[in-house]
C-alpha cells in the first residue's frame, strides 16, 4: 500500500473545480466548451497554476492535431471521396440485413480511424439512409451498430479519436513531473500511430460480430414510413401550390409499350404531372432533367412528380406499372440529393420577357420547372409556354449542387436555403494525396504527429480542395476549446498532488494487495463510468495521471494504465451522451431504453475485449 498523502489546500481547490467541471457536464448548465473556458479563467485566478499554464492546451500537440484532422475530413467530404464508399456498400450489400449492418459498420469504422468519430458517422448517414430505403431495411436496425463501431473505430490509430490524441501529451506531462526513481527510472516513450490498433481491431470485429449474433435481439425495428420516400413539399410551399404536387413516384414502361416522344404523351396538360428522370439500359443511363423531345422505350423506368391521385390514372392510360417504393430511381431522386424549392425571377434576369421553352432552360440550368405561380394563382399546364415576368415564382426539381450553381448566376432569387454543396471530385486525386503525405511522414519519417497533419491540411489548401475560410468553418471549435481547457485541470491535478493523493487513496482503501490485472481493471470501469457522465476529453485528462500512478503502486507499466485511459474513454454505449450516439436518435428513431438494451452488452464486450487484449497481447501480469 502507498502512503497516505496530507490534504492540501490547493488539492481541495482543485477537488472543488474537479466537482464543478462533472456539475456542468451532467446537469448541462453551459455548453461543454464554455467549461473549458472557465477552467481557463479560474484556475490562474485561484493561484493553483500558473496564467502561461491555464493557456498552454491551446498550443497543445493534442489540439493541434484536432484542427489538423477535422480540416482533412472536411477535404475527403468536399471532394466525394466518401460517396464511393456508399456505392460499394450498395453492390455488394444484396438483399442481407447482416450484411448491409456488417458492411455499413465496417466502413465507418475504418473511416472513424483516421477522422473523428462524429464526422464519420454525419458524414455516412445520409448514405444509410439510401441504401436502408433502397433496400426495404429498418434503418434502426443499422444506425445503432453504424454508431457504435463509428466510436470504437477512433480506437484503431492514434488519431481516430480525441482521448487517443491526447494520450502522447498526458503521458509526457505526467513523465516530467513524476520524479525519476517513481518512473522507474526509464526515459518516456510515446506511442506509435498504430500502437493501438490490435485492440481497436479486434473490438471492432467484436462490435460487428455482437450485432450479427444478437442484432434482432437488442436491436429495434422501427417500421419505415414509405410515403415520407421521394421529393415532398415543405409545409410553405405545399400552401402555397396546393396538393397537385406531392412525392415522387416511380413507373416501370412494360415490354410491349410502343415508343414515343415525351411530349406526345401529354403528361403535364393531362395528369398535371411532371417527368423528372428517365432510367435507361437497366439504369446504366439516366436521364436527370428530361426535355419533350425524349423518347419513352419499353423497359424504361420513369420517375414523376406528382399525387397518387394523378399518377394512379396516367399509369392506368399508359399502361405503365406503378411501384409502391422508388427502387431504381432512389438513388437519383434521394432527398439527400435532390429536392424541390422556390425561385423568384428577379427584375433583372434574362428570363424577362422570355418562355422557358425559348431560354432551353431545362438544358441550360439542369433543373426542372413544376409549376408557376403568379398573382396568388398556380400554372401548372403549358408554363414552359408562358412569357415570364419579374417577381413570378417557380417551383423547381433537380440535383442540390445545380441549385448551388444557379444560385450564383443573377436570374433567379432562392425564396430559402439549399441543402448541400458543390463537390469537386476533380481534386479527390490531391486529397487522397493529402492524406497519403500525412501518414507517410508520420509512420515513414517518425515527424512529429502534429505537424504530419498540419502538413497534409495545409497541402489541401494550397492545392485548392479548400479554401482557408472553408477550412475555418470546418473546424469544430467546441472541441478544440473544451480540450484547450480541460489540459490545464489535468495539469493542476499533477502540479498539485492530488492525482498522487487519490491513487493513493483507492489503493489504500481496496482489501489486500492489489494485482496489476485488478487495478487495471478497476481503472477501467472508471473511466467508463466517468465518459458517460462528462465528455471522453475530459475523463481521459483528469484518469490519465491517476492511473499511472495507481499502476506504479502495484508495479504495473504507467503507459499501458494510459492506454487503458484512452481506450476506455471511447466505452460510452448505454446512454444517448456521446455525440455520435445523440447524432443517430432521431433518425433512427430511437428512446433511451433502445441505447440502455443494445450498449449494455456492447459496454461489458468492450470491457471483456480490452483487458483480454492487454493481457494477452500487451503483457499485462494478472
Amino acid at each position: 500500500m502507498g502512503t497516505p498523502l496530507e490534504m492540501t489546500p490547493e488539492m481541495l481547490m482543485v477537488f472543488g473545480f474537479l466537482a464543478l467541471v462533472t456539475s456542468l457536464f451532467v446537469f448541462e448548465v453551459v455548453r461543454v466548451d464554455m467549461v473549458g473556458l472557465l477552467m481557463m479563467i479560474l484556475l490562474p485566478l485561484s493561484g493553483v497554476i500558473e496564467p502561461v499554464l491555464a493557456v498552454s492546451g491551446l498550443s497543445s500537440n493534442a489540439v493541434v492535431s484536432i484542427i489538423a484532422v477535422v480540416i482533412i475530413g472536411e477535404g475527403l467530404d468536399k471532394t466525394g471521396v466518401m460517396n464511393i464508399f456508399a456505392r460499394q456498400i450498395i453492390r455488394l450489400a444484396g438483399k442481407s440485413e447482416r450484411r448491409i449492418m456488417a458492411l455499413i459498420a465496417g466502413t465507418v469504422a475504418l473511416i472513424s480511424s483516421f477522422m473523428q468519430n462524429i464526422g464519420a458517422a454525419a458524414l455516412f448517414l445520409p448514405a444509410t439512409h439510401r441504401i436502408c430505403r433502397q433496400l426495404n431495411v429498418p434503418i434502426s436496425r443499422i444506425l445503432i451498430p453504424m454508431g457504435y463501431c463509428a466510436v470504437i473505430g477512433g480506437c484503431i490509430t492514434l488519431v481516430g479519436s480525441s482521448p487517443l490524441i491526447l494520450l502522447n501529451d498526458l503521458m509526457a506531462s505526467w513523465w516530467t513531473n513524476t520524479p525519476s526513481g517513481l518512473a522507474g527510472g526509464r526515459a518516456f516513450e510515446a506511442f506509435g500511430l498504430f500502437s493501438v490498433a490490435p485492440i481497436g481491431i479486434v473490438l471492432v470485429l467484436a462490435a460487428i460480430l455482437y450485432f450479427v449474433v444478437f442484432g434482432k435481439a437488442v436491436l429495434p425495428a422501427v417500421p419505415s414510413h414509405p410515403e415520407t420516400d421521394g421529393c415532398i413539399l415543405k409545409n410553405d410551399l405545399e400552401c402555397a401550390y396546393g396538393k397537385e404536387i406531392q412525392r415522387a413516384y416511380e413507373l416501370h414502361v412494360p415490354r410491349d409499350f410502343k415508343t414515343r416522344r415525351l411530349d406526345e404523351l401529354r403528361i403535364r396538360p393531362l395528369y398535371h404531372s411532371t417527368v423528372i428522370c428517365i432510367c435507361k439500359r437497366e439504369g446504366r443511363y439516366k436521364v436527370t432533367v428530361p426535355a419533350r423531345a425524349d423518347i419513352i422505350e419499353p423497359g424504361d423506368v420513369v420517375g414523376i412528380i406528382s399525387n397518387r391521385e394523378h399518377v394512379e390514372k396516367l399509369a392506368a392510360d399508359t399502361g405503365w406499372s406503378l411501384c409502391d417504393e422508388l427502387d431504381k430511381l432512389n438513388e437519383v431522386l434521394s432527398p439527400d440529393v435532390a429536392g424541390i424549392t422556390e425561385a423568384i425571377v428577379t427584375p433583372r434576369s434574362e428570363l424577362v420577357g422570355k418562355t422557358l421553352h425559348e431560354v432551353y432552360f431545362r438544358k441550360r440550368y439542369h433543373v426542372n420547372p413544376l409549376a408557376l405561380y403568379r398573382k396568388n394563382q398556380v400554372m401548372l399546364e403549358e408554363i414552359s409556354e408562358t412569357r415570364i415576368q419579374p417577381g413570378d415564382a417557380f417551383l423547381l426539381q433537380g440535383e442540390w449542387e445545380k441549385f448551388h450553381i444557379l444560385q450564383r448566376k443573377p436570374d433567379l432569387a432562392f425564396t430559402e436555403h439549399i441543402p448541400g454543396e458543390i463537390l469537386h471530385p476533380e481534386k479527390a486525386g490531391f486529397a487522397v494525396g493529402a492524406l497519403v503525405l500525412a501518414l507517410v511522414l508520420a509512420l515513414g519519417f517518425k515527424i512529429q504527429l502534429s505537424i504530419a497533419l498540419l502538413t497534409g491540411a495545409v497541402s489541401m489548401i494550397l492545392t485548392g480542395v479548400l479554401s482557408l475560410d472553408e477550412a475555418y468553418r470546418g473546424v469544430d471549435w467546441m472541441t478544440v476549446f473544451l480540450l484547450a481547457g480541460l489540459i490545464p485541470l489535468g495539469l493542476a491535478f499533477e502540479k498539485t498532488g492530488a492525482a498522487l493523493y487519490l491513487s493513493t487513496a483507492v489503493i489504500n482503501v481496496m482489501p489486500g494487495a492489489l494485482t496489476p490485472l485488478v487495478v487495471f481493471l478497476l481503472i477501467g470501469l472508471l473511466t467508463s463510468f466517468f465518459t458517460l457522465v462528462t465528455s471522453n476529453i475530459g475523463a481521459t485528462v483528469l484518469m490519465v495521471p491517476l492511473a499511472m500512478n495507481m499502476a506504479l503502486q502495484c508495479g504495473a507499466d504507467p503507459r499501458m494504465a494510459a492506454l487503458l485511459v484512452a481506450v476506455a474513454a471511447s466505452n460510452t454505449f448505454i446512454l444517448p451522451t456521446h455525440q455520435v450516439n445523440a447524432l443517430i436518435m432521431k433518425p433512427g428513431g430511437y428512446r433511451v431504453k433502445d441505447y440502455v438494451r443494445a450498449g449494455a452488452g456492447m459496454t461489458l464486450i468492450f470491457i471483456a475485449v480490452v483487458m483480454s487484449m492487454l493481457y494477452f497481447f500487451y503483457g499485462i501480469q494478472a
